[in-house]
């Protein structure tokens, strides 16, 4: 085994000890000291993790240049870590105490969700790595709405097992990213079955989607929602979850987003597209501690 290999494979070993520690701890901890812990968390992990706070302040400068200072960029990237590290307890937490999550989480804009599944043609959420998203989902399941979710699989196998087993519980179907054609055929079977797909669309697409525009910057963009909402009529309904001052949460709905049609196919996918992106960058701007910062958005280039 090479040294890469051995680096991987400690560094998984270190991840899974640390989810299990902290499994362990939120089981008998008060639920009082249970966000002073995330943030007693987070203070260690910004200073640790050096290669992702890098990452994330990079970024923020890439976004924000010169209208942000250096002394607000890194209060930025600081929150960031800490909302990501009250998240992960959270969800460890919460998710095995259902009742408690539906009061944790209230609906904005309902209505909007409501109006959409009544034309019978599935509903598509387009949203981000945004604020305590696993959240959403569990909320809407709670909720009584049939609820699957795009994701890619974690790394570490482990890892994911147990954080599938706990969506499974709560009612939340998985739709792996990968392998590409399962993950489209499962999306139209869930979409015409009138369920809710959520899809967030701010990661890094290499060169399998579209240049779009995002603070300023090309950004290579997942095309998948809007290809999908042309293929099933599925709404396209832009969705985020944002954390108030008492670590409850808000689901903010938008309206629905009508598609343009542009001079031909692939102007239509890259004007909507854009559209999605411009709604998603709004509410980084409003909300930017709320989104991960330690994702490499911008790393590939058009040609």
């Amino acid at each position: 085994m090479d040294s890469k290999k051995i680096r991987k494979s400690l560094s998984y070993l270190v991840s899974w000890l640390g989810l299990t520690i902290c499994s362990l701890i939120v089981k008998v901890i008060p639920a009082r000291y249970l966000y002073s812990f995330a943030c007693n968390l987070s203070s260690l992990g910004y200073l640790l993790v050096a290669k992702q706070r890098k990452v994330a302040l990079d970024n923020l400068q890439i976004a924000f240049g010169d209208a942000k200072s250096k002394a607000e960029i890194q209060k930025i990237a600081k929150d960031s870590f800490t909302l990501m590290s009250k998240g992960a307890i959270e969800l460890l937490f919460l998710m095995d105490r259902p009742a408690l999550l539906r009061k944790r989480v209230e609906f904005v804009g309902k209505k909007y969700l409501d109006e959409a599944l009544a034309r019978d043609k599935g509903v598509i959420l387009v949203s981000a790595h945004f604020g305590n998203f696993p959240l959403l989902m569990a909320k809407l399941s709670l909720e009584g709405y049939k609820v699957a979710g795009i994701m890619r699989q974690m790394r570490d196998v482990r890892v994911e097992k147990k954080f599938l087993a706990k969506r499974t519980k709560l009612g939340i179907k998985t739709i792996y990213f990968l392998p590409r054609t399962t993950c489209v055929n499962s999306t139209i079977v869930s979409l015409r079955g009138n369920e809710v797909v959520f899809i967030p669309m701010d990661q890094n697409f290499g060169t399998g989607g579209v240049f779009v525009d995002f603070f300023g910057r090309k950004a290579a963009t997942a095309t998948g929602p809007v290809v999908l909402a042309q293929r099933t009529k599925a709404a396209l309904l832009p969705c985020f979850i944002v954390r108030q001052t008492d670590d409850s949460h808000r689901i903010i709905f938008e309206p629905q987003l009508e598609l343009i049609e542009g001079k031909g196919a692939e102007e239509t996918i890259s004007i909507n597209i854009q559209r999605l992106t411009n709604i998603i960058e709004s509410y980084i701007r409003k909300y930017p501690a709320e989104w991960g910062w330690v994702h490499r958005r911008w790393k590939s280039k058009p040609n």
